[in-house]
């Protein structure tokens, strides 16, 4: 989780500061893993090679089409984001395009809104969800993840202002609309402060973290709140303007989500460890130094299991 990076300062500006240049919407016109989309194309250039074994697991209709439809919102640098060109890039990206390339198929990404990735996963509109889920068990009652990566929750505040994520009552504090922090963690803060009969948190939410962010650069709001490696990623990019508020904490489970109960979800876990095993998913990790988040094992819907 812990990562110094260095990306293009276009890169960077589009990611944090360019609210408007991101499609969250469906798309008509999905993007596939890089330039060249062909079955055996390595696009994240690790050197994966289709695995005929795991290739002959997949369920037959995406074995016919050649093709992994996966839902995506590239508003999470560095996790999922786009590129000058509008391609996905990111780490969970670069894990998504070694597991086409181990099945043999193409990785073809739609932008979509965070919170209507779920639900199509549901309508079958995507067979794959790449989007820095955090698995809960209330999100596990409509999809399967495969969890691939731990992250906590870390709280950036405005440069040289005090926030106490654990006292923030009162405070403005934005989040992306539909994660973790949105529907869980802030509630939660929330309505502590009021059950004490203090002010509550003034949360703003916007429609991709790139929004949240910028919200805090711009001194709109006192802090935001979102997964450790986006919230280090963007302090890192902007250190002049927001620091860290207090340390990471509630550590969870990040997963790939599937249709539940579907058959893809144990073709997804055991290509996962076989990435694990060959130490292409560490190398992944490595390039964008988010390997303090590493796990070791693939597992499936482990928020049920704790």
């Amino acid at each position: 989780m812990r990562r110094i990076l260095a990306l293009p300062v276009a890169v960077v500006a589009a990611a944090l500061l360019l609210t408007g240049c991101v499609n969250n919407q469906d798309t008509e016109n999905p993007q596939g893993g890089g330039g060249d989309n062909s079955a055996s194309a390595d696009a994240s250039g690790y050197g994966v090679t289709k695995d005929d074994a795991l290739a002959a697991t997949l369920p037959d209709a995406i074995k016919s089409a050649g093709v992994l439809k996966i839902g995506t919102d590239p508003t999470y640098a560095p996790n999922e984001y786009k590129d000058n060109a509008g391609n996905p890039i990111g780490w969970d990206i670069d894990l998504a395009n070694a597991m086409a390339a181990k099945l043999g198929v193409k990785a073809e990404y739609t932008a979509a809104k965070f919170d209507n990735i779920i639900p199509s996963i549901v309508g079958g509109k995507y067979d794959l969800g790449v989007s820095s889920f955090t698995d809960t068990t209330e999100r596990e009652k409509q999809v399967d993840f495969v969890n691939y990566y731990n992250a906590g929750i870390l709280w950036a505040s405005v440069k040289g202002k005090t926030v106490d994520p654990d006292n923030a009552c009162g405070l403005k504090v934005a989040v992306e609309d539909g994660t973790y922090e949105d529907t869980e963690e802030l509630p939660a803060k929330s309505k502590a402060c009021t059950d004490a009969g203090k002010d509550a948190i003034k949360v703003f939410k916007y429609d991709g973290q790139d929004g949240a962010t910028n919200a805090l650069v711009l001194g709109q709001v006192d802090a935001m709140s979102a997964d450790s490696p986006i919230t280090e990623y963007a302090i890192h990019q902007k250190s002049d303007k927001i620091q860290a508020a207090g340390e990471t904490f509630d550590v969870a489970p990040y997963g790939f989500a599937t249709a539940k109960g579907g058959e893809l979800t144990d073709v997804i876990k055991n290509t996962l460890q076989s990435l694990i095993d060959d130490g292409t998913y560490l190398k992944i990790l490595q390039k964008w130094g988010v390997e303090d988040g590493a796990v070791t094992a693939a597992d499936v819907n482990a928020a049920s299991k704790q």
